[in-house]
């Protein structure tokens, strides 16, 4: 097809328009799917995965940990409710850390709802994440279950103009996430101090105003979410970001009650490279440690166990985990694509949280040491809040070695 349209027949000799697609997804392997685009123009390498959240998707897409990646999202209607500077998790909106693509089955209608103050197309041009609409996102998702997480470029033209052969190569040829350190692309990349406390419902955000003798919780973005920091702020801790490549020294020289090992994209092996020593010397001095996703796993490695790379990763709202700590299920809000070993923990650290679908690690303890450690996301930017008590039994850690009465379990 070379115009942008044909008209072809039916049987009762009647004609209907078959449009050209201006987008296309082309996965290593040499599949092509064809689409509508939406967003932003070019071609970009990823790797796809799925979220099968219902709501959320500006939370999903400016999530810092989705970086190289192109989020297909299994719930079929995405882009009613609009956009607005609200619902944005990434640091520094400046920088657009998060996902670079996005695979939705509906066009993008104009939205509805009361706080929508833009609408998701004109978002996407304004991130720069390349979308496309019209697939089977489910019968995608099938795929990645059997095939396991693919490496692809996704492209979008609006005159339908593509060199599928060579976006065939540029899909074979990229590398994908494993060895690939991206925590420095989406650090903050400076030190600031953080104030910003939970949306209520028809306020917006707080703030919380910084005392001499607030709990001083230094936090390492190796690409933070914003409702991480506000649940922390919410509680009456002074935060303190600072960037991926912080040293054990800048860390100390902060004079923490507390430290904070923040979720963030890629392979944890090779960001480890340089917080794996950071974060050991860190364990050293004692003081409390939370570790969240990316944060977990280089814990994980500096207490001495391994990672790796999962078939699909778990991205979702809806994830079962065990807390054996209290022997809950919660339900939690999940990305990641790759996992602690849990057959490699040492001897002196307790694995506390498990998935109930595939039995992976989800956290870790240090046997008589204030030090824990989440595969999920208990702050659930989307997502339920069965695991924001993990924020009080940081705080209350950090209480517990200063003297304090801890905060009430809520």
């Amino acid at each position: 097809m070379t115009e942008s349209t044909s008209t072809q027949s039916t049987q009762a000799g009647e004609a209907w328009t078959v449009e050209k697609p201006t987008a296309l997804l082309v996965l290593a392997d040499g599949t092509v799917l064809e689409g509508k685009g939406f967003g932003a123009t070019g071609a970009v390498e990823a790797e796809v995965c799925f979220n099968t959240a219902i709501t959320g998707y500006e939370e999903i897409l400016t999530d810092p940990s989705y970086a190289g990646q192109i989020v297909t999202f299994t719930f079929p209607h995405i882009g009613n409710i609009g956009t607005n500077d609200e619902d944005m998790e990434d640091l520094t909106p400046a920088r657009r850390a998060g996902a670079v693509g996005a695979i939705f089955k509906a066009d993008i209608t104009d939205p509805s709802n009361y706080r929508a103050a833009g609408h998701l197309d004109t978002w996407l041009k304004s991130r720069g994440i390349v979308a496309l609409s019209g697939i089977d996102t489910r019968a995608l998702t099938a795929y990645i279950r059997e095939h396991g997480v693919p490496n692809a470029v996704i492209a979008h033209d609006p005159n339908g103009n593509f060199d599928v052969e060579a976006l065939k190569t540029r899909a074979k040829a990229w590398g994908g996430l494993v060895g690939l350190d991206l925590a420095k692309e989406v650090t903050s990349g400076q030190s600031s101090t953080w104030c910003e406390t939970p949306w209520r419902w028809n306020e917006g955000y707080g703030e919380h105003e910084v005392l001499d003798t607030d709990i001083h919780i230094v936090a390492l973005d190796f690409g933070v979410k914003r409702n991480i920091l506000r649940l922390l702020a919410g509680l009456g801790a002074k935060v303190t970001v600072l960037p991926a490549t912080a040293s054990a020294d800048d860390v100390l020289a902060l004079n923490p009650d507390g430290i904070f090992l923040s979720n963030g994209p890629g392979d944890p092996e090779a960001t480890g490279d340089y917080a794996v020593p950071t974060i050991k010397k860190l364990l050293e001095t004692g003081i409390p440690m939370f570790g969240i996703c990316l944060g977990h796993q280089m814990l994980a490695l500096a207490l001495g166990a391994k990672t790796v790379k999962m078939h699909q990763g778990h991205h979702g709202a809806n994830h079962p985990v065990k807390d054996h700590t209290t022997g809950k299920v919660e339900i939690v809000s999940m990305n990641h694509g790759f996992a602690v070993d849990s057959k490699s923990l040492p001897k002196g650290v307790t694995e506390t949280h498990v998935s109930l679908f595939d039995g992976s690690n989800c956290g870790l303890a240090v046997d008589g040491k204030p030090v824990f450690s989440v595969q999920h996301h208990p702050e659930a930017s989307p997502g339920p809040q069965d695991s924001h008590y993990l924020f009080r039994r940081f705080i209350n850690l950090i209480r517990e070695k200063r003297g304090e009465p801890a905060l009430a379990e809520r």
